[in-house]
């Protein structure tokens, strides 16, 4: 994973589905060529294909399941998610837990197949415990705060630091819950976060674009 990273979750939101994630999946590409930064984009596993053969920047899924191809109705297979173009994908997001020994076979899983795993870690404790299964990146979300209108860097930054410390070198830290401005993803940056994790700053903006622009130049120097 390039770093630092703005990381887009389109989550279910409608302004982010179909037509619409593609449609604002081309707006990050045009970001991170005019501003020089690394975005990439999660959507839904039903809108990986549409969005990977649209535009050159990561496409992650929001979900995929720890089986083989094969007898598995409603499952997310690894192989077809990669096969339709994701290079990684999102996983025990707040919305969507999971049992430790569900990610661990998950991650193992992606790892053979060659996925990428970004890991959604609800407080340090478990950033540093998924972070032992050595994902591409943890993201630390505390709950409480996503959607938000309070940065968790701003609102936490003693527990972002442990977090952050937790993680250690054995993956990358990136940072969510209410980061919504330049200013949010400068101070993760300035407490050591390699990235940020945005929802609905961006999906659900009146302008997309300006909203990405404005978290980039936080990247800035």
């Amino acid at each position: 994973m390039a770093v630092p990273v703005l990381l887009v979750n389109c989550k279910a939101y409608a302004e982010a589905v179909g037509a619409r994630a593609v449609a604002l999946a081309k707006v990050c590409e045009r970001v991170a060529r005019s501003a020089k930064v690394s975005i990439a984009i999660v959507v839904q596993s039903a809108d990986v294909h549409a969005v990977a053969g649209a535009v050159s920047i990561p496409v992650y899924a929001q979900h995929v399941d720890a089986v083989v191809p094969g007898p598995f109705t409603g499952h997310q297979v690894i192989e077809a998610v990669k096969a339709n173009g994701a290079v990684g994908t999102l996983l025990n997001h707040s919305e969507h837990r999971l049992r430790l020994d569900v990610i661990a076979a998950t991650v193992e899983r992606c790892k053979a197949v060659g996925l990428k795993v970004v890991l959604c870690a609800k407080d340090a404790t478990e950033a540093g415990r998924l972070a032992t299964l050595r994902p591409d990146a943890v993201a630390y979300e505390p709950p409480e705060l996503i959607g938000g209108d309070v940065s968790v860097s701003s609102a936490r930054p003693e527990v972002v630091k442990r977090a952050i410390a937790k993680i250690g070198d054995k993956s990358v830290c990136i940072v969510g819950a209410g980061v919504k401005t330049a200013g949010d993803v400068r101070k993760s940056k300035e407490l050591g976060a390699e990235g940020v994790l945005v929802s609905s700053g961006v999906v659900l903006a009146k302008n997309q674009e300006a909203a990405l622009k404005g978290l980039a130049k936080g990247f800035e120097e």
